[in-house]
């Protein structure tokens, strides 16, 4: 008699206990889920900024507007293709011979 008493009082006791750590696990995942998805829009506007610095990095470091740049706002001289010279340094093996 005793034993079915502490088993009856065993589940009064755990089933609460039961409800209770079941509603404190979903809480809990909602409060994870809603932080992920906040870290997962910041995360996309990172990549839209990163993705727009790029594009003006490409737009900005074009020959086309280097040339505007240097001619127009520098005042630089065109150079002519025959006036530049170009140097090739060949490197030495070990045996002090050239590559």
């Amino acid at each position: 008699m005793i034993r079915r008493y502490a088993i009856l009082y065993f589940f009064i006791l755990t089933i609460p206990l039961f409800l209770g750590i079941t509603v404190w696990q979903s809480v809990r995942y909602r409060e994870l889920d809603r932080n992920v998805r906040r870290l997962e829009a910041i995360q996309e506007n990172w990549l839209e900024s990163n993705r727009n610095l790029v594009a003006g990095i490409a737009v900005l470091s074009s020959s086309a507007r280097i040339e505007q740049v240097a001619v127009n706002d520098l005042r630089l001289p065109r150079i002519r293709p025959e006036d530049v010279l170009q140097i090739q340094i060949s490197s030495l093996d070990s045996g002090g011979q050239r590559n």
